[in-house]
């Protein structure tokens, strides 16, 4: 089964998804917007210290234009701008929520290899 979406030919839902949500700060922005909403650039940036700015409003533009993420521009000077999760977006809590369980739990692991001596 293909399908096509953004001028990209994709081979399963599988394929599709993992464009939609794949990206360094993606998952972290979207769990940003589950604890929190909606935020402006600067919050998640104070959430996300280590994102530089560039990079966080790229993630968000992909994040808007897959119908992820709402932006909301308030017509004030000086622009007031706010992000917050949309319909499809919010039905991610049960994946993001696992995967950063997940990364915990990894976590715990990785220092347990670290602090076990190997064996040789």
């Amino acid at each position: 089964m293909e399908i096509q979406y953004k001028d990209k030919t994709y081979f399963s839902g599988k394929d599709l998804a993992l464009s939609a949500i794949g990206g360094r700060w993606k998952i972290a922005v979207i769990w940003c917007l589950l604890q929190e909403s909606p935020l402006r650039l600067s919050e998640i940036q104070k959430k996300l210290p280590q994102a530089n700015q560039r990079m966080l409003i790229r993630q968000l533009r992909e994040l808007e234009e897959d119908k992820l993420i709402n932006r909301f521009v308030y017509p004030v000077v000086p622009p007031k701008v706010e992000y917050q999760l949309s319909d499809i977006g919010l039905q991610l809590e049960p994946v993001v929520t696992s995967i950063c369980d997940w990364g915990d739990e990894f976590t715990a692991f990785v220092e347990k290899e670290a602090n076990t001596p190997s064996v040789n």
